[in-house]
C-alpha cells in the first residue's frame, strides 16, 4: 500500500508564489521519476515539472523560469516552488510518482496524489 499526500495549494495574487510538497509513503522500495502535472477546468491533464532520481529536471515551456522541482529522497517528497504566479497557472495540481514497492520489485509503477487547487486570481 502506497500512500501520496500533497499539500500547499490554495489563493494567490498574481506575481505570489507558493510551495507545493507531496510525500510519499507505504510499503516503498525505490523510487525514479517523481513529477507534478495540473489540470485546468476543461483542459486536459499536462505535465508540469518532472525529476529524475538522478536530479534531472524538465519543465513545460510555460513555466519555465517560473518554477522549480526539487526532492528530498530521505523524506521520499518532491517539492513545486511556484513564483511569478499567473492566472493561467490556475488548475488542480496533481504529483505523480514513479516507484516500485517492496511486494513488487521488479515492477515500475505510476502513483498520483489526490490533487491540491491552485488559484491565481487578484
Amino acid at each position: 500500500q502506497v500512500q501520496l499526500v500533497e499539500s500547499g495549494g490554495g489563493l494567490v495574487q498574481p506575481g505570489g508564489s507558493l510551495r507545493l510538497s507531496c510525500a510519499a509513503s507505504g510499503s516503498i522500495f525505490s523510487i525514479n521519476a517523481m513529477g507534478w502535472y495540473r489540470q485546468a477546468p476543461g483542459k486536459q491533464r499536462e505535465r508540469v515539472a518532472i525529476i529524475t532520481s538522478g536530479g534531472s529536471t524538465n519543465y513545460a515551456d510555460s513555466v519555465k523560469g517560473r518554477f522549480t522541482i526539487s526532492r528530498d529522497n530521505a523524506k521520499n517528497t518532491v517539492y513545486l516552488q511556484m513564483n511569478s504566479l499567473k492566472p493561467e497557472d490556475t488548475a488542480v495540481y496533481y504529483c505523480n510518482v514513479d516507484l516500485t514497492t517492496v511486494q513488487a520489485m521488479g515492477r515500475i509503477t505510476p502513483y498520483w496524489g489526490q490533487g491540491t487547487q491552485v488559484t491565481v486570481s487578484s
